[in-house]
């Protein structure tokens, strides 16, 4: 008998706000561009891509390749993503001499 598997969706688990802050609070802190791709591609899908990608002015599709784990999506994109999800960015000093002041 063969074995049957199902494909694993990390956004069916991760749908409450409190989820899905700490996925992102992760990912920044990281400093890595594909796992915040990533993590954003996780809320977008499990807020729903269609409405997200409606909010933030691009395709469905578009959204989907660039918020996949090999997309790189223009900051014009992040920024629109960020805005339909109810989501702000901004930068914060590592320390205090670190904008050379």
């Amino acid at each position: 008998m063969a074995l049957k598997t199902t494909p694993f969706d990390a956004a069916e688990y991760f749908d409450d706000a409190e989820s899905q802050a700490e996925l992102l609070v992760d990912a920044f802190e990281t400093g890595d561009a594909t796992y915040i791709a990533h993590a954003l591609g996780i809320i977008a899908r499990a807020r729903g891509m269609t409405a997200v990608a409606k909010e933030a002015g691009v395709t469905r599709e578009a959204l989907y390749k660039a918020l996949s784990e090999k997309g790189d999506p223009r900051l014009s994109t992040l920024l629109g993503v960020t805005k339909a999800l109810g989501l702000q960015l901004y930068a914060k000093p590592t320390s205090p001499n670190s904008l050379g002041a």
